[in-house]
């Protein structure tokens, strides 16, 4: 354990050397952030109606007693949707997604010799693979839990409207009254976090591949796994340390 720890702190810090040349390093930072971001925002736009609708039938069914007021179900909806709901679940999904394409395409270019062929050329093959990936990772991943946290609400809004056991009116009371800032602030540090954990563990996975086919989806299933464990861990200790 310590030692891929050691060599995971030594690959983060080469990947964030100064690069020998700004623009073809910001032109891949550009095209990681559309294949997470616009490649991503499909799946999570579907995941994160179903939850909002969902977490919104589940807490009305459970309010059942007449002295609580139904906009209770809004504010419940809203906190664990922007506290738990859309940064966790949604990080949990980018790790099957992001992350699996991470693992595999850096393991690819390894047992194929391409990392090699960049490391004879002078270039700084973890800075120019992996650093870009984590830039793009930090920067979309929380744009991501922004609209699922929208999307979200939006969905418990269509579930009060179609099943009529809460009245929209107090829905949307619910939602507005009350809300304490430090729930979002909690969320953007959770996805912060969140993005840079499925990025990094992905692609040290797949920097040390060795082998062939077989193990690329080997690196793959562990950075994924990996990623999962350890987003839960941090999704922990942030919870404990700041709420």
């Amino acid at each position: 354990m310590l030692y891929h720890l050691g060599r995971y702190i030594l690959l983060m810090r080469l990947s964030f050397k100064k690069p020998e040349k700004f623009s073809v390093y910001w032109a891949e930072v550009m095209r990681e952030m559309v294949s997470i971001g616009i490649g991503s925002l499909g799946i999570v736009a579907i995941i994160s109606l179903f939850i909002g609708a969902v977490a919104t039938i589940q807490t009305a069914f459970q309010l059942v007693v007449d002295y609580i007021p139904k906009s209770v179900v809004g504010t419940i909806t809203r906190d664990s949707t922007i506290l738990e709901f859309s940064p966790t679940i949604t990080s949990l999904v980018l790790a099957g997604r992001v992350g699996s394409s991470i693992a595999s395409q850096i393991g690819t270019m390894r047992v194929t010799e391409q990392i090699d062929a960049l490391e004879i050329m002078g270039v700084n093959a973890p800075g120019f693979l992996i650093s870009p990936k984590i830039i793009a990772g930090i920067t979309m991943i929380p744009l991501l839990v922004i609209i699922s946290i929208s999307l979200g609400l939006f969905g418990g809004y269509i579930a009060c409207a179609a099943s009529k056991e809460v009245a929209v009116a107090e829905y949307i009371q619910g939602l507005t009254g009350g809300f304490k800032p430090i729930i979002l602030q909690v969320s953007m540090v959770k996805a912060l976090f969140f993005g840079y954990i499925i990025t990094s563990i992905c692609a040290y996975q797949g920097f040390y591949t060795s082998g062939g086919a077989l193990e690329v989806g080997q690196s793959a299933t562990r950075g994924v796994v990996f990623s999962c464990i350890m987003i839960l861990f941090a999704d922990l200790v942030i919870s404990r340390i700041m709420l």
